[in-house]
């Protein structure tokens, strides 16, 4: 319990060294009190190439089984204006390992939503249930590009053209409402952000952190 505490204040501390100019909102870490969500959903081949690399298959055998996955959800996250609550009740409460099992075709690792739950799901103000039907829902609104359904070759894009197949896909989706996430060479999430009522929005501090490579790899499904 105590080294648990400990993470999550270190994880706190660790966002705030990294934005010194956010200010903490003064709602900070109340549950329910947020502006609207972000939906991140993970290229899942980039996952698995970085797993591989690393030699790291802790945590990967599911997700980077015999089944393809494309983009799975990484999560759903409260967020303020600037910045985002995080850790919003220690302990938290107990989570159905029923539920668990009914997300894994959408976040198919038992850990993944375990960790969602206690980081993210618990700033909600929503019961474990109510949430992770939330988060169906939320994956359900949006809708994934023709193109990366089911990719069989390597791709290589950039940040904006992924932006723009998002956006076409998904009329409505304003061009500061999303941004794209990489590493040094891979396309790793796209974000979306949604409003409490899970209608595309606004997000412009989400959108400047947007990748800003010339160009980023996608690997094909597996």
């Amino acid at each position: 319990m105590v080294m648990f505490v400990v993470r999550a204040a270190a994880a706190a501390l660790l966002f705030l060294a990294a934005e010194p100019t956010l200010a903490q909102d003064a709602r900070q870490n109340e549950p329910g009190q947020f502006d609207y969500y972000v939906l991140s959903l993970s290229w899942s081949p980039s996952f698995c190439a970085a797993a591989a690399e690393r030699d790291n298959a802790r945590g990967a055998s599911l997700q980077c089984s015999a089944r393809p996955y494309s983009f799975v959800v990484h999560g759903l996250w409260p967020q303020y204006e600037r910045g985002f609550p995080e850790f919003c009740q220690v302990p938290a409460p107990r989570l159905d390992r029923g539920i668990v099992s009914s997300m894994l075709d959408l976040m198919p690792a038992p850990h993944l939503v375990f960790n969602e739950w206690d980081r993210h799901g618990t700033c909600a103000g929503l019961s474990a249930r109510a949430y992770f039907d939330t988060i169906r829902k939320a994956r359900a609104a949006v809708k994934i590009p023709a193109a990366y359904l089911d990719l069989r070759e390597p791709l290589s894009v950039t940040p904006d053209a992924v932006e723009d197949a998002f956006r076409t896909a998904n009329p409505g989706l304003p061009p500061d409402g999303m941004a794209i996430g990489c590493d040094k060479k891979r396309l790793t999430e796209v974000r979306i952000c949604l409003s409490k009522e899970l209608q595309f929005r606004e997000c412009p501090e989400v959108a400047k952190r947007s990748c800003r490579r010339e160009q980023i790899a996608m690997p094909p499904l597996r």
